[in-house]
C-alpha cells in the first residue's frame, strides 16, 4: 500500500507530479516531431506475401501509408508468440487508421496455413500476411541471424506505385502501443514492466 495522507497533501503531491508529466510530454512531442522528419529510403525489392499472391504494394490496400507489425511467428512454431500477441489484442477499430489514409497490417515468417487457424484462435480480423521464402523480415531487421525472431514495427509511405521506407522500431520502443500496460501505468500497482511471467495467450488465462 502506498503512504495514505489527506486530501490537501495529495493536491500537492499531484501538483508536483503534474509538473514532471508535462516535461515528458514536452519530450514526447519533440521526439514525434522528429520522427516524422526521418529521411526516408526508397523500397526497390519485389517482396511478395502469401506463396507470391501479394505485393508490399497490395498491403497498403489503396491507403497512402502502411505500418506493418511484425508479428514473431518462426515457421516451425505451431502459434504465435504470446508478447505479440498481446500487442495486436491492444490494437483498437481499424477505421480511425482507415480514415487517415493509412493501413495497419500483421506480416510474419510462418506460412500462410498456420497463420490463419492461429488468427481465428485468437478472433481477430486484422490483415495478415505471410513472408514465409522471403527476406522481408531479415531486410527490415525483424529477424536476426544471431538472436532469431524479434518484434518490430516498420512503417512505409507511397507517392503511386513507389514505396519509401520511412521508419522502424523494435521490442520496447514499441511501448507506447501497449494501450493495457499504458492504462495500468496510470495505477499504483502498475504494469509490472520488468515481470512478465504472468503473460499468456488471452484463451489461457
Amino acid at each position: 500500500m502506498n503512504k495514505v495522507v489527506g486530501a490537501e497533501e495529495w493536491l500537492a503531491a499531484r501538483k508536483e507530479l503534474q509538473v514532471r508529466e508535462e516535461e515528458l510530454a514536452a519530450a514526447h512531442a519533440a521526439v514525434r516531431d522528429a520522427r516524422r522528419q526521418l529521411p526516408m529510403v526508397r523500397v526497390n525489392k519485389d517482396y511478395t506475401f502469401d506463396d507470391g499472391e501479394k505485393t508490399l504494394l497490395d498491403l497498403f490496400a489503396g491507403r497512402r501509408q502502411l505500418i506493418v507489425y511484425h508479428f514473431m511467428f518462426d515457421p516451425s512454431w505451431d502459434q504465435g508468440c504470446k508478447w505479440c500477441s498481446y500487442l495486436v489484442d491492444n490494437i483498437g477499430h481499424m477505421s480511425h487508421l482507415h480514415v487517415r489514409d493509412t493501413t495497419l497490417a500483421i506480416v510474419s515468417r510462418a506460412p500462410i496455413g498456420k497463420i490463419l487457424p492461429f488468427r481465428a484462435r485468437m478472433g481477430w480480423t486484422l490483415p495478415w500476411y505471410s513472408s514465409f521464402g522471403t527476406d522481408f523480415n531479415r531486410d527490415f531487421r525483424a529477424t536476426l541471424d544471431e538472436s532469431g525472431e524479434r518484434g518490430g514495427a516498420s512503417v512505409f509511405v507511397r507517392e503511386g506505385d513507389t514505396v519509401f521506407h520511412s521508419y522502424s522500431a523494435y521490442d520496447e520502443a514499441l511501448a507506447l502501443v501497449h494501450t493495457a500496460d499504458n492504462y495500468l501505468d496510470l495505477t499504483p500497482l502498475g504494469a509490472e514492466f520488468d515481470d512478465f511471467r504472468w503473460l499468456r495467450h488471452h484463451d489461457k488465462y
